[in-house]
């Protein structure tokens, strides 16, 4: 698969727009996932893949060089940790998180009635 990277063709954007580049880098399974856990700090491989639901080593793998190439995460003696603009793409995506504890209650009342 190829690497979304801004300014090139995406899946759903022939111009690359960022948002679209973002979109598809974030959509590929575990990239949210990896980026939540590592919200409070660093985290080894074998951390990461207990806390990813014991995501597999080869996924864990690709996604990781992913996310280093596109600059959200590096890995440091202590494992893997957010860069400041992955800290920034947590900040964006923490409130969804509120949003969807909400979400779900919304759809266990409807389920009531």
């Amino acid at each position: 698969m190829v690497l979304p990277i801004p300014g090139n063709p995406v899946r759903g954007s022939k111009t690359g727009k960022p948002i679209m580049a973002a979109l598809d880098l974030l959509g590929r399974t575990w990239a949210l996932g990896i980026v939540w856990q590592l919200r409070q700090g660093p985290l080894s491989f074998s951390e990461l893949q207990q806390h990813c639901e014991n995501i597999s080593p080869t996924l864990l793998t690709n996604r990781l060089k992913e996310l280093q190439q596109t600059h959200l995460l590096e890995k440091h003696l202590q494992g893997y940790q957010l860069t400041p603009i992955g800290l920034q793409l947590f900040e964006v995506i923490a409130p969804l998180g509120q949003w969807a504890k909400q979400w779900q209650l919304t759809f266990e009342l409807s389920l009531d009635k």
